[in-house]
């Protein structure tokens, strides 16, 4: 694990040095619980310094060619592509993401990179008319400047890239602030890709740091003009009144609460092997993931036993194990949370179908099932392997159903009739919804974020310009303008 410790530092203005707080964040492999490095915080002055060295920096780099700054984009995916097993031991390190979460983060992560090399040509200009004889109208797009990126545990390493990579490809720096449980996956492992990638100092900056050192001076720092968000809603509202209050753009991608419907006529084993992978992937700490199973009453029986009888076949254990469906969650309060969150149902009520246990951060499935309708467990974001089967009557009642939760994020629905399928999905408030497949998915170009409480904005593609460049209208009088006075 030596490369853990040489990646425990801050990475500010292209230098790597311990940060001048005066604590350490502690990071902890969640299975084995070893110690895998320990780096000192930053402080809000090293947060200052960071968002300095990038405003100095993208003002060259947003005058590069884009076809140069393309470059730096096609080495990171080829550095990547050539540490793919250092990379993937890494994740499942950290994170406790089992080998198949760990390989589908890197396939994704590597997809975006791709992107970031075309998006760095997509920026257009546009030359509008004007009433006025002579006039020239010109808009331009523009970098936005520099960005703050805050990224989550869960995914972190993907998700960081999903933000950074557009941001400069696009002619901005960035300040990355990676989630404390994930500093190496969602932070300098990141920075010493394009450190080796080319990327020019100062422009990614990596600040391993916590609100409870540095406040919101991440947020309030006069130099960023967007900050990408990924996380919980709780945080997210707070991230977004913030930025409100410092005339900065929030992009929020936030928690969800999805529903996976079965409809009377869907495939029922199809539908069973959708939701598994959806409820249970990377432990189910996944913000797409089907929190809530809707199931037509006709299929209730079927499904459940098919259900339940899958789920006894996850294996719970050791992520570096690619026989391990289900690793650990991420850390101790998690797998606390999510045990007690269930016993708490059950005692409310709800009929356990399968009833997890805990062992250190290991959390083995649980299968609930028998709510009262105003369950509380129904409204909320479980991060973790637990799911929920709610039987509905009637397509009418499961968009009901489906539609009941603060979060608009993903969801499914399973028919033999793709059409029927299309017209509920229409019903769904959600910013994204499949028709007979899982609910986690992410593609470069396709828009992705969600309604409601799961957040402000869309990534990927051309939601990328949108969010990482501005319009500026540049206008040439070509004759003489008459002025009234």
């Amino acid at each position: 694990m030596s490369h853990f410790t040489d990646l425990a530092h801050q990475y500010i203005d292209g230098e790597w040095k311990p940060g001048s707080g005066s604590w350490d964040i502690i990071d902890f492999n969640p299975y084995t619980g070893e110690k895998l490095a320990s780096i000192t915080v930053a402080t809000a002055g090293e947060v200052d310094r960071a968002y300095r060295a990038a405003e100095r920096a993208q003002t060259e780099w947003a005058e590069t060619n884009p076809y140069a700054r393309r470059l730096v984009f096609e080495r990171a995916l080829r550095i990547i592509e050539d540490r793919e097993e250092e990379i993937a031991e890494t994740i499942v390190a950290e994170l406790g993401g089992t080998r198949l979460k760990a390989a589908f983060e890197l396939h994704l992560a590597k997809e975006f990179l791709r992107e970031a090399v075309h998006l760095a040509l997509r920026p257009e200009g546009r030359i509008l008319p004007s009433p006025v004889d002579g006039k020239e109208n010109r808009v331009y797009r523009v970098p936005v400047g520099v960005v703050g990126v805050i990224s989550p545990f869960n995914f972190p390493f993907l998700l960081s890239i999903k933000s950074v990579a557009p941001a400069l490809a696009l002619g901005n720096a960035v300040v990355l602030k990676p989630h404390q449980n994930t500093p190496i996956c969602g932070g300098t492992l990141v920075a010493k890709v394009f450190e080796e990638a080319g990327l020019p100092a100062g422009l990614l900056n990596v600040v391993v740091t916590d609100i409870a050192e540095i406040g919101d001076a991440l947020l309030t720092h006069p130099v960023p003009k967007v900050i990408s968000f990924t996380g919980s809603d709780k945080v997210g509202r707070h991230v977004a009144t913030v930025c409100a209050q410092n005339f900065k753009h929030a992009v929020l991608e936030l928690g969800g609460n999805s529903a996976l419907i079965v409809l009377d006529d869907a495939d029922v084993d199809y539908a069973v092997d959708a939701a598994v992978f959806s409820r249970f992937v990377h432990q189910g700490q996944v913000c797409m993931a089907a929190n809530r199973i809707l199931v037509d009453r006709s299929l209730e029986e079927e499904f459940t036993e098919k259900f339940v009888a899958k789920v006894k076949t996850l294996r719970v254990g050791d992520p570096a194990d690619p026989a391990t469906h289900i690793g650990p969650l991420i850390n101790s309060q998690q797998a606390e949370a999510v045990s007690s969150l269930v016993d708490q149902t059950v005692a409310a009520g709800a009929t356990a179908l399968l009833h997890g246990t805990v062992e250190g951060n290991l959390v083995s499935p649980s299968v609930l099932t028998g709510f009262a309708p105003d369950a509380p467990i129904l409204g909320q974001e479980i991060f973790g392997p637990v799911a929920l089967i709610v039987p509905f009557d009637g397509e009418a009642e499961a968009v009901r159903i489906a539609n009941d939760t603060p979060y608009g994020l993903s969801g499914a629905v399973h028919t033999a009739d793709v059409e029927r399928g299309v017209r509920i999905a229409k019903r769904i408030h959600t910013g994204m919804i499949h028709i007979n497949d899982g609910t986690v998915h992410d593609e470069p170009i396709v828009p992705f974020g969600g309604e409601k409480h799961s957040g402000i904005g869309r990534l990927n593609g051309d939601a990328m310009v949108d969010v990482f460049t501005t319009q500026k209208w540049i206008s040439i009088q070509h004759g003489r303008s008459r002025f009234p006075f």
